[in-house]
């Protein structure tokens, strides 16, 4: 069997090593010219590392990113509303990591390239379209540099890992239109800055309206180490407002995100400070789409942001491709038939994306701030009779097991004035 893969993200590379483990041949395309370290920082829940882990990645892993030891929800004032511990402090088997988005991307372009050859991905060429038979898939591929090329690829299955534009998607869902956008811009940035806390350490101020998110995303060195910052801000009413470009490589100055950031205390850090040092900063709109009746058609099947994209809390956007390839990967190398395979796989997969996105919109585990915002603005000297220990816990909680990551012992929570 041979599978085409239309993306080099990390759904479409992950699926490669899946595929391949099990004596599949892939054959990826990717329509950037190559594939780069960019973006900024993501989070990496231990339920998806588990299957990098399997996949032999972990060594890796800690060369470029970190482990993830705590996490902290705050208000905007910097009062701690919840703090738990993460990935293997909090008894999983398997670390969270904390990691730029590209070099995720890059271990695992490079061990595709490794254990596939050279050949296994083809970079320059964006999926224009495909036709099935009874036999298989003919995807068509034209040059994204100039467009006046093209290449036919053959293939038992194409799967469209080609991200919240995807080309599969439109096929299928020609009537869908633009992404859903909340109203929220997102200003994302990272700098090499003087190790924080325990250099281990996550930070997430203040609501879905407002909020900080503030992290390290590579090992410590020299007393110093990479730190991702977001600030995103409800600037317009998402029913009615459209959408800005959604497009990593816009750049945003400085002096429109600068006056947001100053709204945030992060306690033991210079937020202005880390956000003016920082080189490139980007901006795009918080943006989603609603979950489908179906992602599988005839051979044709959808995965990663192509299937379900959801906005960025939780930490499940990178973490549910994973999954995805995992299952999908299963699938096609236990069922009787191609079709069959991609039944299975939606069936499994499409129902439980679908709940993540819905409650991602809800705010996800990071609803307990804003239920907090919502009782009280202004600083209080205990968290307990803002907010009940009880129903704080069932949020944060009630996510990590609705996304399939609920630690397999109690993480540390603290109780205490703030």
């Amino acid at each position: 069997m041979t599978v085409l893969i239309a993306g080099a993200g990390i759904g479409g590379l992950t699926t490669a090593l899946m595929l391949h483990a099990r004596g599949i041949k892939p054959q990826v395309v990717e329509q950037a010219s190559e594939v780069r370290e960019v973006g900024v920082g993501i989070n990496t829940l231990p339920h998806s590392i588990a299957e990098l882990a399997e996949l032999g990645l972990l060594e890796e892993l800690d060369k470029v990113g970190l482990r993830t030891r705590e996490l902290r929800y705050l208000t905007r004032h910097g009062q701690e509303v919840w703090s738990e511990l993460r990935g293997m402090h909090a008894g999983h088997a398997h670390p969270q990591f904390s990691i730029h988005r590209g070099r995720l991307q890059r271990v695992l372009y490079d061990a595709v390239l490794a254990r596939l050859g050279p050949d296994a991905v083809l970079t320059g060429h964006r999926l224009s379209g495909f036709v099935q038979d009874e036999g298989g898939v003919t995807a068509h591929f034209t040059d994204s540099r100039d467009g006046l090329s093209s290449c036919t690829l053959r293939g038992e299955v194409l799967i469209c890992a080609d991200g919240i534009h995807s080309v599969g998607r439109r096929r299928f869902y020609p009537d869908e239109g633009r992404p859903s956008w909340t109203g929220v811009v997102m200003w994302r940035g990272a700098v090499e800055w003087p190790v924080w806390e325990d250099g281990e350490t996550m930070a997430i101020a203040g609501g879905l309206g407002a909020k900080l998110v503030l992290y390290p995303i590579a090992p410590q060195k020299d007393g110093r180490q990479l730190m991702n910052w977001v600030v995103n801000i409800r600037v317009a009413d998402g029913a009615t407002a459209t959408p800005p470009e959604d497009n990593w490589s816009k750049r945003a100055q400085l002096a429109k995100v600068l006056p947001y950031a100053k709204r945030f205390v992060v306690p033991g850090i210079d937020l202005e400070a880390v956000v003016r040092a920082s080189g490139d900063i980007f901006e795009y709109p918080m943006a989603d789409r609603d979950p489908l009746p179906r992602w599988t058609h005839g051979r044709v099947t959808l995965l990663g942001d192509a299937a379900h994209p959801m906005y960025p809390v939780g930490s499940n956007g990178a973490a549910q491709a994973i999954l995805d390839a995992r299952c999908l990967a299963d699938n096609l190398a236990s069922a009787e038939h191609p079709r069959e395979a991609l039944y299975r796989y939606e069936r499994e997969r499409l129902p439980k994306t679908a709940e993540v996105v819905r409650t991602n919109r809800l705010g996800g585990p990071e609803r307990v701030i804003d239920e907090v915002e919502k009782i009280t603005a202004q600083k209080f000297k205990n968290i307990d009779k803002v907010l009940s220990y009880a129903k704080r816990e069932a949020i944060v909680k009630g996510y990590a097991q609705m996304a399939g990551f609920a630690a397999t012992r109690n993480a540390k929570s603290k109780k205490k004035k703030a």
